[in-house]
Formats: C-alpha cells, sequence, structure tokens
C-alpha cells in the first residue's frame, strides 16, 4: 500500500461529528506514516464566540500532554549518562527516600507503614511510584490530603513541591502497583537539579530549540496570544450530551499569560500540532532520534506486570492498557483498541489533546481540541479505529 493509498475520511468523519453534535468547538489532526505526513484535517472553531476558524497553528493548553516531553527529557538526561532508569531518586531528592506508605484500606492520612524499597527513575516513568495526582479520585484519603498540603499550587516552585511531597505518604509500596500521578514533576525537579537550569530552560535547551518546537512553552509570547484556542467544558456527567460553556480562567486565572513559579512536568505547557508532531517523529523506529535505539526499545515496552494494569478511580482497571515510559501501551484489542494497535503507545491531556505513536504500523499523530475534561472521550477511540481500519 502506497502512503498515497490512505483514505482518512472516515476517521476525520468521526471528528467533524464532534463539531457539528456541538461537543467540541474545534478539532485539527495529523497523521504521520513512516515519519511523513499523510493526512491533515482541521474543522470548527478556536472561539465561538468571536467565530473565529480553528486553524492547525492554533496554541493549545497541553496540560498531561506535557508529561511526553518531560518524560523524553528524563530519558534523554538518562542517556547522557546522568543517571540510569533503575537508580533511586534519593540520590538527588533525599527527602523523597524517607516517606510513609499508605496501608491498603488506609481510612486516615496517618495510618502508615515505612517505606520498604526505592523510588526509581523507572518507577516515576511508569506511574509506578505510589504518587498521586490529586486530580481524579475526589473524597479520598489522598486526594483531600494533596488538596490540603497546596502540593499543585502554580506560586511553588518544583524545589518547594518536592518538600510537600515528602510530608505526604505513597499510595502504595513503590513497584506495587499503578497511579496516575505528579511523580513526572519529580523527573522535572531531577532535570533541573543534574542539568542545574530551571526545567523550561532544560526543555528548550534540549528538546525545543533542537528540534525547532518555537510554539511550545510555559508562557506566551506576546505575539502568541492571539493563536490561542479558547476553553471549554462539556457535561461532565453526560459526556455524550451537546453543549459548551467557556472557561476563562482554568486553570487559574491569567494562565500561561504571565510567568509562575510553578513549571510543571505534570502538566504546564502550551504547544501545537505541528510541536507535538515534531517531538512524534523522534519517537518513531528507524529514524533519527534524540534518544538511543535502546532506550527508545525501552520506553515502548510494557513496564507492567501482566496482572497490573491502568486503572482510574473512577473508570476502573483497563486490563487491555500497560504502561511504557511515558505512555499507556496497547497489550491487546479490546473494545477501545483494534487489534492493529497492539504495542502502540498513546496518551493525552485533560483537555482533550491525544497523541500516538504505533511501531507496528508505522502510523502516529496527533488530535488537538479543547475540552475540558476531554481526555479519553469517547471520540478519541472511534477516531483512532477509524483510522487504523485504514490500513486495511
Amino acid at each position: 500500500m502506497t502512503r498515497s493509498s490512505l483514505d482518512l475520511s472516515a476517521a476525520h468523519a468521526v471528528l467533524q461529528r464532534e463539531v457539528d453534535a456541538g461537543r467540541l468547538a474545534g478539532v485539527s489532526a495529523a497523521t504521520l506514516q513512516g515519519g511523513e505526513l499523510v493526512g491533515l484535517f482541521c474543522c470548527g472553531q478556536a472561539d465561538l464566540e468571536a467565530g473565529t476558524p480553528l486553524r492547525p497553528d492554533h496554541i493549545h493548553r497541553a496540560f498531561s500532554n506535557t508529561k511526553l516531553f518531560a518524560s523524553v527529557l528524563a530519558l534523554l538526561l538518562a542517556d547522557e549518562g546522568h543517571y540510569g532508569l533503575d537508580d533511586p531518586i534519593k540520590a538527588w531528592i533525599p527527602a523523597l527516600g524517607k516517606l510513609q506508605v499508605l496501608r491498603p484500606g488506609a481510612t486516615a492520612i496517618t495510618d502508615t507503614e515505612p517505606l520498604q524499597r526505592d523510588i526509581t527513575v523507572r518507577h516515576l516513568l511508569s506511574h509506578q511510584a505510589g504518587f498521586s495526582h490529586g486530580v481524579f479520585d475526589p473524597g479520598t484519603v489522598i486526594y483531600n490530603a494533596y488538596l490540603a498540603s497546596g502540593v499543585r499550587r502554580p506560586d511553588s516552585t518544583l524545589a518547594q513541591a518536592m518538600d510537600l511531597l515528602a510530608t505526604l505518604p505513597l499510595c502504595f509500596q513503590p513497584g506495587e502497583g499503578w497511579e496516575y500521578s505528579t511523580g513526572t514533576d519529580v523527573l522535572a525537579r531531577l532535570a533541573e537539579i543534574v542539568t542545574g537550569q530551571s526545567f523550561g530552560a532544560a526543555l528548550q535547551s534540549r528538546i525545543l530549540a533542537p528540534l525547532g518546537l518555537t510554539d511550545t512553552g510555559f508562557v506566551l509570547r506576546p505575539d502568541q496570544v492571539p493563536r490561542l484556542a479558547a476553553l471549554y467544558r462539556g457535561d461532565l456527567v453526560d459526556v455524550m450530551k451537546p453543549g459548551l460553556q467557556r472557561l476563562s480562567d482554568t486553570p487559574w486565572p491569567g494562565a500561561y499569560l504571565q510567568p509562575v513559579p510553578r513549571q510543571s512536568g505534570a502538566g504546564g505547557l502550551v504547544t501545537t500540532q505541528a510541536d507535538m508532531l515534531g517531538l512524534l517523529r523522534q519517537l518513531m523506529p528507524g529514524r533519527p532520534s534524540l534518544l538511543k535505539p535502546a532506550t527508545l526499545t525501552e520506553m515502548f515496552a510494557d513496564q507492567l506486570p501482566a496482572e497490573r494494569c491502568v486503572k482510574f478511580f473512577a473508570s476502573g482497571a483497563v486490563p487491555s492498557l500497560g504502561f511504557g515510559l511515558g505512555g499507556a501501551y496497547t497489550r491487546r484489542a479490546s473494545l477501545i483498541s483494534p487489534a492493529a494497535a497492539m504495542g502502540e503507545l498513546q496518551w493525552g491531556g485533560l483537555a482533550g489533546t491525544h497523541w500516538f505513536v504505533s511501531p507496528a504500523t508505522g502510523l502516529a499523530g496527533v488530535v488537538m481540541t479543547q475540552r475540558f475534561m476531554g481526555f479519553w472521550h469517547p471520540f478519541w477511540f472511534e477516531y483512532k479505529r477509524a483510522l487504523y481500519a485504514a490500513l486495511a
């Protein structure tokens, strides 16, 4: 099959339908095959109130897509010899070697036991360290503790956040569970320590500048501000219900317009479709990469034992998905992934930006939209099923 024969119209129709139904304000998508652009689609509005059509060069709040940039930087610094993937984080952040761990079934934040093994860089990359995110499990003991501590506050530096994390227990012993977490902020702080730069500066010098990713950062330049797409919220209970409400002060008033002390590796960047593609091209096997071939192979390996999988508080376990070093790993076909997606690495952000890389098929791509709580919205899985079907 030649690249020109790849018909992505059915996949693009999924996105058009979501815009027409009022579930997305606007959405753009780009697909790579063998590193070459084979599909580009854009529809809807960047700003519904102003009537501004969405363009592929509009800037989006990355939220957790930031984790991909942070993970690649962490792997690159390992390639440079600053540390090994199985080195303990306490060697650089000693306070994280003295943590307590919640006992199974704990109903109080003080119901803990001592740490039994060290947290490693690998644990942090694969979300097996035992940290929480303090976002997706409201009402739990650990959620309440994270909220009360202020560990996610934008007016604290990463160094200050580590001091706060050191006062909170882990959800489980390192390596004994999976919990999507702010552990990526620990990787960002590690980058600061070993490079002597701020996290943002380390990203800029080692990834953004070398790859020419000029629209990714923590603060918008004045010339970028008009290209920031508006953020909208749909119904949080019935996600298929039409209708969107504009969110003007999320994640906080003035976000991305002026610097704040916190440069979060877990969710602080803005970026564009083109910049995301520039990073994904570095992760496609057989192509030139910032990372060593062996490191890429490890990144795309399922880091979880067979009995462990991706699991969220609200939606439960997803047995078909393991986790690599920076994204979910597709183990087998399921209701959310076709058989052709096996071995794929993928993830997304809170506002609906998504990425995937499939070594087996040579496909990779991004979907860019700005729907709050749009991570893994049903359209994402339907879109990808149609995308893979185009290979048949």
